[in-house]
């Protein structure tokens, strides 16, 4: 359906993200992948979604030269917790910090996506709420030994082990807290 939709267009993913990458394939997109280094740095009085929103059009804007059929896509996802964003860790002592914050409470995943085209751009987004219930320091020290989430925003990934034993509650997509609201993106996708 929407590779009948999209036809016309060239769709451009600006993304490094496997995940990403893998939700256009099964939403059935034919795409192209083009990156462009970005630095993602934000104003410090953004909140929330402002946050992702600023990313996600910041993403955007290195691609000056914009065809009438290309269609280019740009997406940033935070973790927001305790008025803070959580960004992808530095390192495993960073990734320890993170996961040891989110033990116990609940905090939002926020993803804003930007639809671009030569014409216009929107920008919308989501959010998901999740609750961590409280973890050990042994089972933050297995996760990120073995998971090495170093690639994720809050140091961790739903879809993997971790997301199995401390999510007690999900208010929202989870595809969003998987890096991607694809439901949100396909019904955009579809007004056009």
């Amino acid at each position: 359906m929407l590779r009948e939709k999209l036809k016309n267009y060239n769709v451009i993913l600006a993304s490094g993200s496997p995940r990403r990458q893998q939700f256009f394939k099964d939403l059935d997109i034919d795409f192209s992948i083009q990156l462009k280094e970005v630095e993602e740095i934000y104003p410090s009085e953004l909140k929330g979604i402002e946050i992702t929103d600023f990313l996600a059009d910041l993403k955007s804007q290195p691609f000056t030269n914009l065809s009438t059929n290309d269609l280019l896509i740009t997406s940033d996802t935070i973790v927001w917790l305790d008025n803070k964003a959580l960004g992808k860790p530095k390192d495993a002592e960073d990734a320890f910090k993170m996961l040891r914050a989110l033990s116990g409470k609940k905090h939002e995943v926020i993803t804003s996506i930007s639809i671009k085209s030569k014409k216009n751009q929107k920008i919308i987004n989501d959010v998901t709420t999740v609750s961590f219930k409280e973890l050990s320091d042994e089972e933050i020290d297995y996760y990120i030994k073995n998971y090495k989430p170093f690639d994720k925003a809050g140091a961790y990934g739903i879809q993997e082990w971790i997301g199995f034993i401390a999510i007690d509650n999900l208010e929202g997509s989870y595809y969003n807290v998987v890096g991607l609201p694809v439901n949100l993106l396909y019904k955009e996708l579809m007004k056009l």
